[in-house]
């Protein structure tokens, strides 16, 4: 099979370009115009109307609660799978299905219970975005549910899971944190800094440990301070962390997307949505962690305090505010599928590039999603 389009490589477009595919995999990635294999192109080349669709690597969502009215969070496993789904349709080829602060025995039923869509491709894996987080920089995390880490928790979850637990969020300043860290790495888990009250040296302190990501930067953390820098500049000055950034313009203003995106660099700045349940849903009520949310001109915030609970966002939606705030074609696909791609190690996706899984989006001129493949196949 041959799509031909504006193909968006990572280190450039090829205008006129073509994408082969065998197998499920990509085989060629060529210039039509010059007739021959081609990797180059213009890295700042924006849409213009009347011209060709944009072919674009899947999208690799690291952080997601769910979508389309569905939830990753209760660990039922129908509802996952068609959270997964309504993504899919917004060009998420590859998702982490990401669970909020919850008591083990729900942490336990969600690990077992999602083994089964990890084997088959649904989801990428598990992420657990607490229950060891900071009190006063929980957000919309239950703070019923909130406690220091714990080992034996962890490598049951591991044990239990056989690699279904991939990555987990923790508060770097909580009691046994850093030893959490280290079993982590130890056992193959990403481990990832947020919801955090931490200092700029004790947040360097989990970065030594084996703390790769940053979770939603900025948010749910300290403000940085010229005096006082604390996890926000510690974690994007760290040369081995993949920052996440939520590019929906209400968890960042888009100027700090911008300045963040740049500041990581185009090898660690990875867009997420955090997206609930409500993404693609009417303004209402909904419920995230045992907490009711109440959703108003897509802004999702919880009912009790105002806390912002998560995001209505899509991938799709997320690359288009990207490219709105300033960040290249080129450096929001990246963003989108590359980056979070290799801080998961799935080296395999992300890219258009020979060699790689046939994860591919057709975005119309105005970045709107035309067509999602998956393995080869259209979705």
């Amino acid at each position: 099979m041959r799509l031909t389009g504006r193909v968006v490589t990572p280190s450039g477009v090829i205008e006129d370009g073509y994408v082969d595919i065998d197998g499920g995999l990509i085989a060629e990635v060529g210039d039509a115009a010059h007739g021959e294999p081609q990797m180059g192109g213009d890295p700042h080349g924006e849409p213009q109307r009347g011209e060709r669709q944009w072919i674009v690597p899947g999208f690799v969502d690291m952080h997601n609660h769910g979508g389309g009215g569905h939830t990753f969070t209760t660990g039922d496993a129908d509802s996952a799978r068609a959270a997964a789904a309504f993504h899919l349709r917004h060009g998420t080829t590859t998702v982490l299905a990401s669970l909020v602060s919850a008591p083990f025995p729900l942490m336990r039923a969600a690990t077992a219970g999602y083994a089964p869509l990890v084997a088959e491709g649904v989801i990428a894996g598990v992420h657990y975005e607490g229950p060891y987080l900071s009190e006063p920089r929980c957000g919309a995390q239950n703070p019923a549910h909130l406690r220091d880490p714990s080992l034996a928790e962890l490598a049951e979850l591991i044990d239990l899971g056989a690699g279904v637990v991939r990555m987990v969020t923790l508060a770097p300043e909580r009691r046994g944190a850093l030893d959490a860290i280290g079993l982590l790495v130890d056992r193959g888990v990403i481990a990832a800094v947020g919801h955090t009250d931490a200092s700029y040296e004790q947040t360097m302190a989990a970065v030594a440990a084996g703390a790769t990501v940053g979770t939603h930067l900025f948010n749910g953390m300290p403000a940085p301070h010229h005096r006082t820098p604390g996890p926000v500049f510690a974690l994007l000055g760290a040369a081995g962390v993949t920052c996440e950034l939520i590019p929906d313009g209400v968890h960042l203003h888009d100027g700090t997307l911008a300045f963040a995106a740049f500041a990581a660099g185009p090898d660690r700045a990875a867009l997420i949505t955090d997206a609930m349940a409500a993404a693609g849903m009417p303004d209402g009520a909904y419920e995230l962690g045992g907490q009711e949310v109440v959703v108003a001109d897509r802004v999702a915030r919880l009912a009790r305090d105002g806390s912002i609970a998560g995001s209505t966002l899509t991938m799709d939606a997320g690359l288009r505010r990207a490219v709105h705030a300033g960040l290249s074609i080129v450096a929001a696909c990246r963003a989108a599928a590359l980056v979070p791609a290799r801080a998961l190690g799935l080296t395999d996706r992300g890219a258009v590039a020979p060699g790689h899984r046939a994860d591919l989006v057709l975005l119309n001129p105005d970045l709107t999603v035309a067509r999602v493949m998956r393995d080869g196949r259209w979705a």
